[in-house]
């Protein structure tokens, strides 16, 4: 089944962001941007923003980071990366980062892989962060998370490919 692209939302609430994703070997880099929505925050202090990256005018499909045989569904691939470069800025709670991600469900569930690579995300920040940074620095912490996820996934990919 085929679904059709969706179309990147709009303007990035901040600068739009290069990512740089590893290939076959002897293959060009494939270049995506990365985009996301102005945040918000919720009455019990949860960051929330929306994040995607763009292959061109349409938001690229997470079938372009598996590898033959696919990987764990993707917010499983791409959490451990994602929480780990936001380490330090984000606030825990019994030893858990409190951090949530949720992708855009896949069409086909036997199909993982093959869904918008774009996510919902949920954060509570370390107080002492969210006091002493400005908002733009969080957001831009969080785009910066979400391209070294996608980076580090696309790596793996390579690696799997060989």
């Amino acid at each position: 089944m085929v679904v059709p692209a969706l179309r990147v939302p709009g303007p990035s609430y901040l600068r739009p962001l290069a990512v740089h994703l590893a290939g076959d070997p002897g293959d060009p880099p494939r270049t995506l941007t990365l985009g996301m929505s102005r945040p918000s925050t919720t009455d019990d202090g949860w960051w929330l923003g929306h994040l995607w990256a763009a292959d061109g005018e349409a938001i690229a499909d997470a079938s372009v980071l598996a590898p033959p045989g696919g990987l764990p569904e993707p917010p499983a691939a791409i959490g451990p990366s994602f929480a780990g470069a936001l380490a330090g800025l984000v606030a825990e709670e019994d030893g858990r980062q409190l951090v949530r991600l949720k992708l855009y469900p896949a069409a086909d569930q036997d199909r993982p892989w093959e869904r918008p690579l774009a996510l919902q995300v949920a954060i509570r920040w370390d107080p002492v962060r969210a006091t002493t940074m400005q908002p733009n620095e969080l957001a831009g912490a969080v785009l910066d998370a979400f391209g070294r996820a996608l980076a580090a996934l696309a790596a793996g990919a390579a690696v799997a490919h060989a």
